[in-house]
């Protein structure tokens, strides 16, 4: 044992166990339903599953794949990104595979920030940008989107920047608010950027989930090509996010810097269902299409429900999550609202409030999600009916 020294790392303190596992756990301990951690309860293209069967079968990928990615999804994702939005990429040296978009976060918040850097985050955020800021020795700086349409305070943006800003971290499609930046918010964004030199980390895990607006890579924007580390991942798109496939796309240097982080985390990870989303990617627009209007229809589905229950309901942009305020029930503290919910109507939601700095802009919204099938949609917007003043 390490007497007299502590078993966390004091830039660790405070960051125990994640809302998610503590509330699946719970939806799993009182039988309710979750709609609470983002995955979904079914699986994505057929296709795809047997192109990771076939992947495994004749033997590529189950030893340690490239450490860089397979040559075969690299240059899928280059093909993805040129045709989807007409940003070229070289596979051989702008792109780098990863354990899922979490990896890919940390690694270059990693590889990028020195002690003391200060990194700009838009609040509300995920949980694992605050860790992994503080992995880094980062400080993070909260630039705060307040309800009811989230939008970012560009002034405050120019005023939290300082000589000791480093990094601005930034996540559109927006998870938890569902908010997408506009092209104009972005142009700012990158004028900024360029005027201060900063560099600029992209989540953009939910690209393909935009149901108002358009999905706009901020590299593609004047003078962001070698200051954008760009980050997604085939978990959310395709339904599969036990693979945890993820990527990052950047200049050469960027992805140099990554990857030497990168390598001492995973070193290498999911070599056969690389393949599988190699092919996934090529999958035509009318996949893409259809994925999105299916979300479309079921955010609409449990946001009615959820308005109807009672709720004051944050209509989405994008993602797959729809943040809802719970001051009409007489009630002000998501996080106990979140912990009693389960007994009150068989409901398991995600406080908001865990991903906030200022605890008083989301103390009283509440995350539900809706990538769940028809089904189990309809017994938890009827179970929530429960809650109706």
């Amino acid at each position: 044992m390490t007497q007299g020294r502590p078993l966390l790392n004091r830039r660790l303190a405070g960051f125990g166990t994640t809302i998610f596992a503590e509330m699946s756990a719970l939806a799993v301990r009182t039988g309710s339903i979750n709609l609470g951690q983002g995955f979904p309860d079914t699986d994505g293209p057929e296709e795809i599953r047997e192109a990771a069967v076939r992947a495994l079968r004749d033997g590529h990928g189950n030893q340690y794949p490239p450490g860089p990615g397979v040559p075969e999804l690299r240059t899928a994702i280059a093909e993805h990104q040129q045709r989807r939005y007409g940003i070229a990429h070289d596979p051989d040296t702008e792109i780098l595979v990863t354990a899922g978009a979490t990896e890919a976060i940390a690694a270059s918040l990693l590889a990028l920030l020195e002690p003391g850097d200060e990194v700009i985050a838009l609040e509300p955020y995920y949980d694992s940008y605050a860790a992994c800021i503080a992995m880094a020795g980062g400080v993070r700086v909260p630039l705060t989107l307040r309800a009811p349409d989230f939008r970012p305070d560009l002034d405050a943006l120019r005023d939290a920047i300082t000589p000791r800003t480093r990094l601005l971290l930034l996540n559109s499609p927006h998870n938890p608010t569902g908010m997408v930046l506009t092209r104009e918010e972005l142009t700012t964004i990158a004028e900024l950027a360029v005027e201060h030199d900063l560099l600029v980390i992209t989540d953009e895990v939910y690209e393909h989930l935009v149901f108002e607006g358009e999905h706009i890579p901020l590299i593609s924007l004047p003078g962001m090509h070698d200051r954008t580390v760009s980050i997604s991942s085939a978990g959310k798109t395709f339904s599969y996010t036990g693979w945890k496939v993820g990527w990052v796309m950047a200049d050469a240097p960027l992805i140099a810097a990554v990857r030497t982080a990168k390598q001492y985390l995973t070193f290498v990870s999911a070599g056969p269902f690389q393949y599988a989303i190699a092919e996934a990617l090529r999958l035509p627009d009318s996949y893409f299409d259809g994925f999105r209007a299916d979300l479309r229809r079921k955010r609409d589905l449990l946001g009615d429900g959820l308005r109807a229950a009672g709720f004051e309901v944050h209509r989405p942009q994008g993602t797959y999550f729809i943040t809802t305020d719970i001051t009409p029930f007489g009630e002000k503290d998501a996080y106990a609202f979140c912990r009693t919910l389960p007994e009150r109507c068989g409901v398991v939601a995600i406080p908001n409030s865990v991903f906030y700095d200022d605890l008083d802009a989301g103390r009283s919204q509440v995350r539900f999600t809706f990538c769940k099938r028809d089904d189990v949609l309809d017994e938890a917007v009827g179970r929530l009916r429960r809650l109706a003043p």
